[in-house]
C-alpha cells in the first residue's frame, strides 16, 4: 500500500502554557487562546471542524459536536522553546541542554574570538529584527566594510553583509567560521548569512541568497528512516536548514506561508508515497516576534482557507498531521518565543473522526506515528497513536 504523509507545521501556534513555563518566564502565555479572545470575529472555520477547538485547555474556540479529525496536544520533553528544540523533538531528538540565547548580544570573548578569525572588527552584535538593523547600520557597514552581527528570540547568530561589500562567498566563510566556533558551552542552533543589497538607507533590501548553518541532529532522525526506506523525503520551506539536509531528498524554499501551502500542494501532487515535511514560518517571523495580533489573527484566517484544498489533495490512504513547535504569544509583553502545548491535528480519508489523542508525552509521538504509519521499523524514542487513528 502507497501512502504518503504530510505534515505542516504551524511555526509558533502554540495553544497553551506548559506546567513548567514559569521557568520560562511564560505563564499566561497561550498563543491561539490569547489571538482568539482579543480579534473579534476570529474564525477558522475549517481548522474548528477538524478539532482544534475539542483540544483540552483550547478555550474561546468553537467546540465541534463531531469533528472530522483527530485532536490533541504534546508537552515537550526537550528543554529549550526554539525552533530546532521544536522540530528535532518531533522527528525523534531530545535536547536536554536549551542551546543557548543571547538576550544581551554576544559576550566580548566570542566576538574578539570571531574578529580575530575574520580579520575583521564588526557592527551591531544586539538583538535586532534584520531589516531593521541593516537600515540602521547598512551605511556604515559600506564605509568601514565590517559585517553586521545581531541574534533575536532563537538560538542564532546572525551576519548581515551587502553582496558588493562583502562576496557572498566570504560572507559564507564567515558563517563556517562562526558555526566551528559556536558549540559546546558556547553553542547555538544556527548561523545565519544574511545577505543584502542597496547603497543607502532606504534602499536596503535582503536577497536570496541568506544560508543557514545549522548544528547537526544528535542521533538520527524520521527524515533518516524514511530515506533510508527508499521514500522521498520533500522538505518544503526551512526544513532543510532545520535539519542540515540529512535525510532529505527533495526541497524547496518558500516566499511566504501562502507559497508554502502552495509548494506543499505541488508536492503532494507528484508524490505517492514517503514523507513531505513544511514549515510556514510567517506566523513566528512576521506576527509572533513582533506582537502584531492582528496579522498574526489574519495569517491563520488564510492558513484555514486551504485546508480544504489540503484534505482533497490527499490521496486514499495518506495522512495530514497538522502541528507547532512553539509558541510566541503576540499578546504579551514578550517578543519571544513562549513555552507552550503543540496541537496536533490529524486527518485521512480513511481514518476514524472524532478520536481525542489527550495529552501526549512528547512531541516525539508525532515522528514515531509517521515511521509507524509508512510501516518503518525504527528505535526512536516516543509512541504512536497509529493504533489509536486507523479504522
Amino acid at each position: 500500500m502507497d501512502r504518503k504523509v504530510v505534515l505542516v507545521v504551524l511555526d509558533s501556534v502554540g495553544i497553551g502554557e506548559l506546567p513548567d513555563a514559569k521557568q520560562y518566564g511564560d505563564e499566561g502565555s497561550n498563543t491561539l487562546g490569547n489571538i482568539a479572545k482579543n480579534v473579534p470575529g476570529f474564525s477558522i472555520p475549517h481548522l474548528e471542524a477538524l478539532g482544534i477547538g475539542n483540544i483540552e485547555g483550547v478555550e474561546d474556540l468553537i467546540q465541534c459536536e463531531n469533528p472530522e479529525g483527530i485532536f490533541g496536544r504534546c508537552s515537550e520533553l526537550s528543554n529549550g522553546k526554539d525552533t530546532i528544540t521544536g522540530h528535532w523533538e518531533m522527528a525523534g531528538v531530545i535536547l536536554e541542554q536549551p542551546l543557548k540565547t543571547y538576550p544581551e548580544g554576544f559576550p566580548k570573548e566570542i566576538m574578539d574570538e570571531f574578529e580575530e578569525k575574520i580579520g575583521r572588527k564588526t557592527l551591531g552584535n544586539v538583538v535586532a529584527s534584520g531589516t531593521a538593523i541593516i537600515e540602521e547600520l547598512g551605511e556604515e557597514h559600506i564605509k568601514t566594510g565590517y559585517p553586521i552581527i545581531y541574534t533575536s528570540a532563537d538560538s542564532v547568530f546572525q551576519i548581515a553583509a551587502n553582496e558588493d561589500i562583502i562576496p557572498l562567498d566570504e560572507l559564507y566563510k564567515m558563517c563556517e567560521i562562526a558555526r566551528e566556533m559556536l558549540v559546546g558551552d558556547k553553542m547555538v542552533g544556527r548561523v545565519i548569512a544574511r545577505p543584502f543589497k542597496g547603497m543607502k538607507k532606504g534602499e536596503f533590501v535582503r536577497t536570496s541568497n541568506r544560508h543557514d548553518y545549522a548544528l547537526e541532529p544528535f542521533n538520527k532522525t524520521v527524515l533518516e528512516y524514511v530515506e533510508e526506506a527508499g521514500m522521498p523525503v520533500a522538505a518544503v520551506g526551512k526544513i532543510k536548514d532545520i535539519f542540515t539536509g540529512k535525510g532529505v531528498t527533495e526541497s524547496v524554499s518558500i516566499k511566504n506561508n501562502m507559497d508554502g501551502v502552495d509548494k506543499t500542494l505541488e508536492m503532494m501532487k507528484s508524490h505517492n508515497k514517503g514523507f513531505i515535511f513544511t514549515n510556514l514560518v510567517d506566523f513566528d517571523m512576521k506576527f509572533g516576534h513582533r506582537n502584531d495580533v492582528e496579522g498574526y489573527a489574519k495569517a491563520l484566517e488564510e492558513f484555514d482557507d486551504r485546508v480544504p484544498q489540503l484534505k482533497e489533495a490527499l490521496g486514499e490512504n495518506d495522512v495530514l498531521i497538522i502541528t507547532a513547535d512553539h509558541g510566541c504569544d503576540p499578546t504579551t509583553e514578550s517578543t519571544d518565543h513562549s513555552r507552550e502545548y503543540i496541537p496536533v491535528l490529524v486527518y485521512g480519508k480513511n481514518l476514524k473522526e472524532n478520536v481525542n489523542l489527550g495529552t501526549r508525552n512528547g512531541f516525539c509521538d508525532i515522528g514515531k506515528t509517521v515511521l509507524d504509519l509508512l510501516n518503518i521499523e525504527n528505535e526512536l524514542v516516543g509512541n504512536s497513536f497509529k493504533n489509536l487513528i486507523e479504522k
